[in-house]
């Protein structure tokens, strides 16, 4: 499992797999008008010259789940362990309508002893990527995390919203909207390495990093900005890596080119970001929640850091919203896992 990534679609050229996810998701309840937005039908069409990874998915015990899971998998994006209750899963699935023919289950008392054992099957390299089910975030990460066990590497945890809004060319990465509350400057530089290796994993090249604030020039009582300050000169030092940053931005100037010209920012990442890393969860969640409800961005998530991506899901995502972040989780974990057989 060596190589690099497949390439990028042609500008105007969908993949037959494309074609075939918008097609079929189009029969599905909920519909995001992003679904179709160039970005993610790139990534997706990436996944398809790669073999199934495969992917826990803890405590699929609702229809929405499992079906998210198993659409993945129809679309050969994963190949699934259901890690659950045996008997649950296959009333779900039978009350659903849905074939666990191409899945395997490994069956668990409750959704503790599920966290547990799809953290064990990441370690010993049975999985290349865990996605969250119906169970709470907190037991998963829990078991994530855990110093006994868990999936920790010497990089800080974090996570990163993939945001593909209809008015904006590129994919937007929000990071840390779910994990780190207020990060100090150490955990900020971890949290911006790991969305530029995602950036840079997923085949998208190096990316242009926003440092966020609320003004783009350095002010003592705000925090945030010297923190971005920071940032930037630890990229020139070699600490931060495969990335172009620039901070601290407001968010105007950032993501609009004539904001950015108005206010004299001349820098190759003002008004093109492709990665915004938020001061702190608060602001974060708000701004991608903002870009998602209000915006119509259709969205991805997931947790980086740990030996393997975890796919977080809400409840209240899509069928397609799943795929999409299974798409992303599948094509990372194949990255990562490539990394590593390349490195022994």
């Amino acid at each position: 499992m060596g190589g690099s990534l497949p390439e990028t679609s042609d500008a105007g050229h969908v993949s037959p797999l494309t074609r075939q996810f918008i097609h079929d998701a189009s029969e599905q309840p909920v519909i995001h008008k992003g679904l179709s937005h160039r970005v993610f039908e790139e990534l997706i069409s990436r996944v398809a010259g790669i073999p199934r990874v495969p992917t826990a998915v803890v405590w699929p015990r609702e229809a929405h789940a499992l079906e998210g899971a198993l659409a993945a998998a129809k679309y050969g994006l994963i190949h699934p362990v259901l890690v659950g209750r045996a008997t649950e899963i296959r009333e779900v699935a039978k009350n659903a309508g849905l074939d666990l023919a191409d899945s395997e289950i490994a069956d668990v008392a409750d959704d503790v002893d599920a966290a547990a054992k799809a953290v064990s099957m990441a370690r010993e390299g049975r999985v290349q990527s865990v996605m969250k089910g119906s169970l709470h975030t907190d037991i998963l990460m829990r078991a994530v995390v855990s110093a006994e066990g868990g999936l920790r590497t010497e990089r800080r945890i974090s996570h990163v919203f993939l945001l593909a809004a209809p008015r904006y060319d590129d994919l937007l990465f929000v990071t840390d909207a779910a994990i780190n509350i207020f990060p100090d400057l150490d955990t900020k530089r971890d949290i911006t390495q790991n969305a530029i290796d995602l950036h840079t994993g997923l085949g998208l090249g190096a990316p242009r990093v926003a440092i966020l604030s609320a003004v783009e020039i350095i002010n003592s009582k705000i925090p945030s900005t010297v923190d971005a300050a920071c940032l930037c000169k630890m990229a020139e030092r070699g600490q931060i890596t495969g990335g172009v940053l620039e901070g601290p931005l407001a968010m105007d100037n950032a993501i609009d080119p004539e904001a950015a010209r108005i206010k004299g920012i001349e820098s190759p990442v003002a008004g093109r970001a492709q990665i915004l890393v938020v001061p702190d969860l608060e602001a974060g969640n708000m701004l991608a929640k903002n870009l998602i409800f209000m915006g119509g961005a259709t969205s991805a998530g997931i947790v980086l850091g740990a030996r393997v991506p975890v796919i977080l899901t809400s409840r209240a995502d899509s069928i397609q919203d799943r795929v999409i972040s299974a798409a992303i989780g599948a094509l990372y974990g194949w990255h990562v896992a490539s990394q590593k057989q390349d490195t022994q």
